[in-house]
């Protein structure tokens, strides 16, 4: 359709022709002539008029010419420009870029705020609506944004918050756009598709109260209330015990369909070319090529989404010496190229479970709406609208690995972690010692996964004392884990993972992967104790020179016991004050890439 008339002179024949068919289009595809849109420069589609109004309006104000995708009169999408939502800027630069640096999204993500047209349009208007007449630095939004983020920050209650707002529209003069309440401020954030769920759990974490225990006071498992004890022992009806947050992906998955550059990236992995025998992408892995080969109509599909899960957990407290346990759950979506994939802007916080312990092994409990979620995206999520090619399709997704470190991974998996059978390859065979002085279980077998000629295996007193002549194990099968959980197989396995409910988990052969930066950032500060002798993190003692003379390595180094002190001998591992200085000279003057870590320097007293 055209629309040249928009910049035509207002006088002039042309507007006036494209005005009326302006009118007959949004009549003819609306079915009404009392409540539509004035797209006018000072209503810009927030309020609805009569075909008379808007006619006075568009002549005496000017038509938005900003307005060049006609969406709220009819008009279909438009796949190659977010114009059409009118959120970009004559220079390219998005309106709400306060909001990307003030909570770290995409600026194309803000194509979609919600499912409703006219709340997004509503969302427009306060992004335009100066904070108090006259104002040129913040907008309602922005000022807004800044204030919020200012409460999550710094851990403001909602009544203090809203006692903030009072004061702030108090001290500023009078017109002024700011809430009065947190409730007002809340309903005009939820707009942005912030949303999420707020569930009670059981404080022993037995269950969450939801779908047949939604109405429940009482845990069905142990029996213990469902609301918080206060100091006198009473029941505090209506406040829970324990809260978890659930955050759904589905939404945010659409949200990332619905921006042309983000729905792009999102097919990057069928164009790239990969190089035979390279894995330069999970594109690469094995776990993609089977989810390709055993459903075809999955893998055909190149926006079809794959998933990984990472889950840890954390001190909210500034003090370290707060055992307070938050847990966390991260999705990331591996079908963006990797300079976008591991951005702080992709990565979906989907679970958060509140303290004050850790969940262990309970974890599915919490686990269950996400895994309802995946259920659904392995199904199917019907009119998903696809911003690059301008249609609807069917979203699915998959999961195909978890990402955590080796506790974490116990949780998940049920695997069995720490003890004498630790080793989820080894399992019953893990060759395991439990040292007599050193109160721990060591393991010594490492070296049968070297090859078969290699010098190690024959070295004796730099390792146990003993040869190695073993063969690495294989690894179970999918099948031969999933026949060990269901037949309860409880000396290498825990319990049967809630993520074997999805269907194609237990054909993946790649369930669970260990996240290597926490081991080696725990070997690393081991190897430096050691050698610096660090106290606290030094591993070499009395105990494990006991633990050697028990073991018969290395027996020249017994501790020798004087009159007054214990001393011990000069091991390898011991460097001089000189080689001591060397290393510390060595970490005082390194320099290391832009962003690749901390200043160093700062970190070493010589």
């Amino acid at each position: 359709m055209d629309k040249s008339w928009m910049h035509s002179d207002r006088r002039s024949k042309a507007y006036e022709f494209g005005l009326e068919a302006f009118l007959n289009f949004a009549v003819e595809n609306l079915l009404t002539t009392t409540h539509i849109r004035c797209p006018c420069v000072k209503c810009v589609n927030l309020k609805l008029f009569g075909v008379g109004i808007i006619r006075d309006h568009v002549y005496f104000n000017g038509i938005d010419q900003s307005y060049k995708n006609w969406t709220f009169h009819g008009e279909p999408w438009e796949a190659t420009t977010n114009a059409s939502r009118n959120v970009e800027e004559d220079d390219g630069h998005s309106r709400y870029s306060f909001v990307s640096e003030e909570i770290d999204m995409d600026d194309n993500d803000f194509g979609d705020f919600g499912s409703d047209p006219y709340e997004f349009a509503n969302v427009i208007g306060d992004g335009d609506q100066p904070v108090y007449p006259g104002c040129r630095k913040y907008t309602k939004l922005s000022a807004l944004v800044k204030l919020y983020n200012l409460k999550a920050k710094h851990g403001m209650s909602d009544v203090c918050f809203t006692e903030l707002l009072i004061l702030q529209g108090d001290l500023l003069q009078e017109g002024n756009t700011i809430p009065t309440s947190m409730y007002e401020a809340k309903k005009t954030l939820c707009a942005l598709g912030l949303s999420y769920e707020k569930m009670h759990a059981c404080p022993n974490d037995c269950i969450l109260y939801r779908k047949e225990y939604e109405d429940s006071t009482n845990c069905p498992t142990c029996g213990i209330s469902r609301w918080k004890e206060g100091k006198d022992s009473i029941l505090k009806e209506g406040v829970p015990a324990k809260v978890v947050w659930y955050f759904p992906p589905i939404p945010r998955f659409k949200r990332m369909f619905q921006s042309h550059e983000t729905a792009k990236s999102l097919t990057w992995h069928a164009a790239r070319k990969s190089i035979e025998g390279q894995m330069s992408h999970p594109a690469d892995s094995p776990s993609w090529k089977l989810l390709n080969d055993k459903w075809p109509e999955f893998g055909n599909e190149p926006r079809n989404l794959r998933l990984a899960l990472s889950s840890d957990g954390f001190n909210p407290h500034c003090s370290l010496s707060s055992r307070y346990s938050c847990w966390l759950v991260i999705l990331v979506t591996y079908n963006l190229p990797p300079w976008l994939c591991m951005k702080r802007k992709f990565m979906m916080l989907t679970l958060l479970i509140s303290g004050p312990k850790q969940p262990g092994n309970d974890i599915d409990v919490y686990l269950e709406p996400l895994i309802d979620d995946l259920k659904s995206l392995w199904v199917g999520i019907r009119g998903v609208y696809d911003a690059h090619n301008g249609e609807y399709f069917t979203l699915r997704a998959t999961l195909m690995w978890t990402i955590n470190d080796f506790p974490a991974y116990g949780n998940l998996s049920g695997c069995v972690v720490k003890g004498y059978k630790a080793c989820p390859i080894c399992g019953d065979d893990t060759p395991s010692h439990r040292l007599k002085n050193g109160h721990k279980i060591c393991y010594i077998g490492h070296r049968k996964w070297l090859p078969i000629n290699h010098p190690y295996r024959r070295q004796r007193a730099a390792f146990n004392g003993k040869p190695e002549y073993g063969i690495p194990p294989e690894p179970l099968t999918e099948e031969e884990v999933l026949h060990m959980v269901e037949n309860g197989d409880r000396v290498c396995w825990k319990k049967k993972s809630i993520f074997f409910d999805l269907e194609y988990w237990k054909y993946l052969p790649v369930r669970h992967a260990l996240d290597v930066m926490h081991i080696e950032k725990n070997v690393c500060d081991s190897i430096i104790g050691t050698l610096l002798e660090i106290p606290g993190k030094n591993k070499d003692g009395i105990a494990a020179r006991l633990d050697l003379l028990n073991m018969g390595v290395k027996t020249d180094l017994q501790p020798e016991y004087g009159e007054r002190r214990t001393r011990l001998p000069h091991g390898p591992w011991n460097l001089s004050r000189a080689e001591k200085r060397e290393v510390c000279n060595s970490f005082y003057g390194m320099k290391v890439p832009e962003g690749y870590s901390s200043n160093i320097k700062n970190l070493v007293s010589l």
